[in-house]
């Protein structure tokens, strides 16, 4: 297999080619690493974020957009696809590396994950990336610092010159888009929590409904959660059969029924407060090869629609 992190990096360079017409901007720190704002300062939009999907995955999957309905209004839905899902969505897009500094608070996700190897999805697939450059996408309402970006390069074992951080957030157009592109992910991860061997997934496609921009970072989270847990759909070609398929989708719905707002709030916002079987698609359809078809769950659109303000 072919490095993730040079996969990326050619994605990087396109962002970096068309930065003007996508509306982000490009920094280089004293450290000489770079910080690509896709929506933190800058404007971003619907392309970019899309481009940034396809960073977090390092190329190996699809992702576009179509209009749908959520509560009979249009609305535009975010669609992944990947026949390479192990790769992908647990080893590339996986928001899996908490960035937390004195100055600085942010979650990263993409291929720059593989050449640390630290998560147990690694272990388990046994691949471990090895690469000259790097890219780990960042969530946060602030850009890296150097500190950041020193702390990246020593844990992935290259120089603070080869790490292009692509930097958004959550409440902008670009965090709306890739939050709607992780329903793929986040089943896949909550199957492979759940005892199922990632390997046997072949393929993966994924849609969600774009959740309206807030700059409060905090509607922003809710909304975007709610866009997967209520409104997400996933289908899966797997190899094998398994007793616990029904764990690939949220349980937010059976067991609350509420925006994700009020979830966070009654958790006073302590994420590690929050049952994790709550993040996931609202419904999945699962084939296997040669065996039965699966299909859990129900999208909820009188939620979206509280939660969306339509």
């Amino acid at each position: 297999m072919d490095s993730i992190n040079r996969m990326a990096i050619e994605l990087v360079d396109e962002a970096l080619d068309f930065a003007g017409e996508l509306g982000i901007e490009a920094y280089e720190l004293d450290s000489g690493a770079t910080v690509i704002d896709f929506g933190v300062d800058a404007d971003g939009g619907v392309e970019a974020g899309m481009l940034l999907a396809e960073i977090q995955t390092a190329g190996l999957a699809t992702v576009q957009t179509r209009m749908g309905e959520v509560a009979g209004t249009p609305r535009p839905y975010v669609e992944l696809s990947t026949d390479r899902p192990a790769l992908a969505l647990l080893c590339s897009q996986k928001a899996g590396w908490e960035l937390v500094f004195d100055d600085f608070d942010g979650l990263g996700s993409g291929p720059a994950r593989a050449l640390v190897g630290e998560e147990e999805e690694f272990h388990h697939l046994e691949y471990y990336d090895e690469f000259d450059l790097t890219a780990l996408t960042v969530e946060s309402i602030e850009l890296p610092t150097d500190e950041v970006a020193e702390h990246v390069a020593e844990m992935c074992d290259v120089e603070p010159t080869a790490v292009f951080l692509p930097t958004y957030a959550t409440g902008s157009l670009a965090g709306s888009v890739t939050g709607a592109a992780r329903a793929a992910e986040l089943a896949m991860f909550n199957l492979f929590e759940a005892g199922y061997d990632p390997e046997h997934v072949i393929s993966v496609n994924g849609a969600a409904p774009l959740a309206p921009v807030s700059y409060d970072e905090s509607v922003a989270m809710s909304r975007t959660n709610d866009a997967v847990a209520y409104g997400g759909r996933v289908h899966m070609t797997v190899t094998e059969d398994f007793d616990d398929f029904d764990q690939a989708i949220s349980t937010v719905g059976e067991e609350y029924g509420v925006p994700f707002e009020q979830l966070f709030e009654d958790a006073e916002w302590d994420f590690g407060e929050v049952d994790p079987g709550v993040f996931g698609p609202a419904q999945a359809t699962i084939d296997v090869i040669d065996g039965p078809t699966y299909t859990f769950g129900e999208t909820d659109e009188s939620v979206l629609a509280d939660s969306f303000g339509l």
